[in-house]
């Protein structure tokens, strides 16, 4: 169970820079429902102060989408996700593993601090070869639908998905 409020991170930035990531081997993998899960200690998720539940019509929940102008350049991301594998001790191939936000960026996640995002390889059963699969990517989803159609709230949304993503949508009643 997650404790306490999700930090805040920064928010979306003009320029990114590569964010420090927890120290090698220092972050392990946990499994729900034989699901890989992030480190809680190492990965607790962040929110972006410019996500409210106040603004989700002009921000999360506007037309035309709002993750791609706010989603750090792979020039960032990829330093970042190879530092973060040797947090995780991940040693798969780096296309089968996502360079995942907790709280994704549909949910108001904050981009790019480091307690957002984690090193999330493939879901068991995955075929080797077929890139990046995870189920993690559909409960999202649906978490963001609920969020702009007013069954659930931002709040609700993010906690549930920091608690564990593989009982998020159940523990909403959206399962």
């Amino acid at each position: 169970m997650a404790a306490g409020p999700i930090p805040v991170g920064e928010g979306p930035q003009s320029k990114y820079r590569a964010r420090q990531q927890p120290a090698a081997a220092s972050c392990h993998y946990r499994y729900e429902h034989g699901e890989p899960l992030e480190d809680r200690s190492c990965t607790p998720g962040a929110v972006s102060p410019a996500v409210t539940q106040a603004n989700i019509a002009s921000t999360i929940c506007r037309k035309g989408g709002y993750t791609g102008g706010i989603r750090p350049p792979a020039s960032v991301t990829g330093k970042e996700k190879t530092a973060n594998a040797t947090s995780y001790g991940y040693t798969g191939p780096m296309n089968e593993a996502e360079y995942d936000h907790l709280v994704s960026l549909q949910l108001g996640g904050d981009p790019n601090d480091p307690r957002n995002l984690w090193v999330e390889p493939a879901d068991p059963g995955h075929k080797a070869g077929a890139g990046v699969n995870n189920l993690k990517d559909p409960v999202e989803t649906k978490l963001h639908t609920a969020v702009c159609n007013g069954k659930i709230t931002l709040a609700q949304a993010q906690k549930a998905i920091v608690t564990d993503w593989t009982t998020a949508l159940a523990s909403l009643g959206l399962g």
